[in-house]
C-alpha cells in the first residue's frame, strides 16, 4: 500500500436511498474535488471553512452529473488524518457510480477493503483495537453489543492495554538496570517486589481474559439449537420466543422437516436460534434428511435447549438425545406442564443439573421469561455483566491475552525459583509483545492486511 497516494470509494451501502456518499482521502483529494465541483456561489471549496457543507453540482466538463453537498476535512483533523472529501449525492446505483468513475479518471485509485480505517491506524489517529471496534459497531445486532463496541471505539480497551504495557515497561526498566549495572552501586529490584508486581499484573490480565467468552457471544451471537423428538413443542417454543408464528405448528409428528434459523435479541444477547426437525427413526426420505441436519446442528451448538413433553414418560428417543448432549451447555425444558405430569424427573437429573431444568407451557407462553433469565445468567456468568463497558469480543485479542497470561505465569515461576534476572526479562518482553498485538504496536503487516480485509470497501 502506498500511503502517499489518493484513494476513493463509495461509503454507503449499494441500492436505492435518500443519500449516497463518495469518499476521497489523500493529498490530491481537494485538487480532484475542485476540478469536478461547481458551487452555487461560484467560490472554490478551499474558500470555505473546513467541515462546511457546500451546495453545488458535480460536473464532467459541461455535463451535470448530480446535485450534491460537499464537505472538506483537512488533515490531520479527519477520519484518516489525511485531507478528506465527502460528496453527498442522491442515493441509488447510477449517481454514486458516475461520480466515483469521474474521480478515478483524475489519477485516484479505488480504495482497498478497509483502507480508510487502515490509514487512520497507520497515521496514528486510532490504535488497532479501536479500528477493529469500528466493524463491531457496524455489525452489532443488539444494543449491548453496540455499547461494548462503542466503548472500545472510544478507547476503553486501548487505554487498558496501554496501562498494562506501561506496568510491564516499568518492570523491564528495573530488570535491565539490575542486569546492566550489577557491579555498580544502584538500587536492585528485589524478588519480592518482582513477585508482587507480577501477581498484580497476572490478576489484571486474567480479569480481562475472563470476559472473552461473554464478549464473543455479544459480538457473534450465541448459536442456540432447539432439539427434541417430534411433537414435543419445539416449534411452539420458537414462535413464543420470537413473538410471531415463524414455524408451522400441528399435532402431526414430523411437521418440521428442515432446520429453521432466526436471530433474536434476548436481554441484549443476540441468539442465532435454530429449530430442528424432531429426532426419530423414520422411513420418510425428506424427514430423514431433516433429522440428520438436526444432529449436525446441535453437535456444533453453543447452547442446546432440549424440549421434553412433561405429560409423557421418557422414551428411548428422549434418552438417546439426553445421552448425546450431556457434555454440552444445556437447558432442559419440560413442556406442556399445564397437563398432568408423567415424566420421570430423577432420570433427567442424571444428565443435567436441576438448576438447568425449567417447566414451561410454550402454547400458553408460561416459563419463557424464566428461560430468558437463565440464558442471560449462563452468558454473563454473574460478575461479567457488571463490567460490560470493557469486554474482550475479538478472538485475536483473546489469543494474545492468553499468551500474555502464560508468559506471566512463566515469569512468576522463574521468580519463585530465584532464577537470574535475564530469564525473567525474557518472559516480560514476551508479555510486552503479546499485549502489543492487541493495540497494533507489535503487529505484522500481513496480519494488518487480513484484519482490514474484513471491512467493506468504503470504510
Amino acid at each position: 500500500m502506498f500511503i502517499d497516494d489518493t484513494i476513493a470509494a463509495i461509503a454507503t451501502a449499494p441500492g436505492e436511498g435518500g443519500i449516497g456518499i463518495v469518499r476521497i482521502s489523500g493529498e490530491k483529494s481537494l485538487e480532484v474535488a475542485q476540478s469536478i465541483f461547481k458551487s452555487k456561489s461560484g467560490k472554490m471549496i478551499k474558500d470555505y471553512n473546513t467541515r462546511t457543507l457546500i451546495y453545488g453540482k458535480i460536473v464532467d466538463g459541461e455535463k451535470v452529473i448530480d446535485e450534491v453537498l460537499v464537505a472538506y476535512m483537512k488533515g490531520p483533523n479527519s477520519y484518516t488524518a489525511e485531507d478528506v472529501i465527502e460528496i453527498n449525492c442522491h442515493g441509488g446505483f447510477i449517481s454514486v457510480k458516475k461520480i466515483l468513475e469521474l474521480i478515478l479518471s483524475k489519477g485516484v485509485r479505488i480504495a482497498d477493503a478497509g483502507e480508510f480505517t487502515k490509514r487512520a491506524f497507520l497515521n496514528g489517529r486510532i490504535d488497532l483495537s479501536q479500528a477493529e471496534a469500528i466493524i463491531d459497531v457496524i455489525k452489532s445486532k443488539t444494543d449491548m453489543a453496540h455499547e461494548v463496541a462503542q466503548n472500545q471505539l472510544e478507547g476503553s480497551l486501548a487505554k487498558k492495554i496501554k496501562d498494562l504495557r506501561m506496568n510491564v515497561t516499568e518492570v523491564l526498566a528495573h530488570l535491565e538496570v539490575s542486569i546492566d549495572f550489577a557491579e555498580e552501586d544502584v538500587e536492585e529490584i528485589t524478588y519480592q517486589t518482582l513477585e508482587e508486581k507480577s501477581l498484580e499484573l497476572r490478576n489484571e490480565i486474567k480479569k480481562l481474559y475472563d470476559t472473552a467468552e461473554s464478549g464473543k457471544i455479544l459480538r457473534d451471537g450465541l448459536k442456540t439449537v432447539i432439539v427434541g423428538k417430534p411433537n414435543v413443542g419445539k416449534s411452539s417454543l420458537l414462535n413464543s420466543i420470537l413473538g410471531e408464528n415463524r414455524a408451522i405448528v400441528t399435532d402431526i409428528a414430523g411437521t418440521t422437516r428442515d432446520v429453521i434459523e432466526e436471530f433474536v435479541n434476548i436481554k441484549g444477547i443476540p441468539l442465532k436460534i435454530v429449530d430442528t426437525a424432531g429426532i426419530r427413526e423414520t422411513e420418510d426420505v425428506v424427514e430423514k434428511i431433516g433429522v440428520e441436519k438436526s444432529r449436525e446442528s446441535f453437535s456444533t451448538a453453543d447452547l442446546v435447549i432440549m424440549v421434553l413433553d412433561a405429560s409423557r414418560k421418557l422414551s428411548e428417543e428422549d434418552m438417546e438425545i439426553l445421552e448425546s448432549i450431556k457434555n454440552k451447555k444445556t437447558i432442559v425444558l419440560l413442556n406442556k406442564v399445564d397437563l398432568e405430569a408423567q415424566i420421570e424427573l430423577e432420570k433427567i437429573k442424571e444428565f443435567v443439573s436441576s438448576d438447568d431444568i425449567i417447566e414451561i407451557s410454550a402454547l400458553k407462553n408460561q416459563g419463557i421469561e424464566e428461560l430468558q433469565d437463565k440464558i442471560e445468567s449462563m452468558v454473563y456468568q454473574g460478575s461479567v455483566k457488571n463490567s460490560s463497558n470493557l469486554m474482550i469480543t475479538n478472538s485475536r485479542h483473546k489469543d494474545a491475552l492468553f499468551k500474555a497470561y502464560e508468559s506471566i505465569n512463566d515469569a512468576i515461576s522463574a521468580i519463585e525459583q530465584r532464577m537470574p534476572y535475564d530469564f525473567i526479562e525474557v518472559d516480560f518482553k514476551n508479555i510486552w509483545d503479546y499485549l502489543g498485538y492487541i493495540n497494533g504496536d507489535t503487529v505484522r503487516e500481513d496480519l494488518l492486511d487480513t484484519i482490514f480485509a474484513n471491512f467493506c470497501i468504503g470504510k
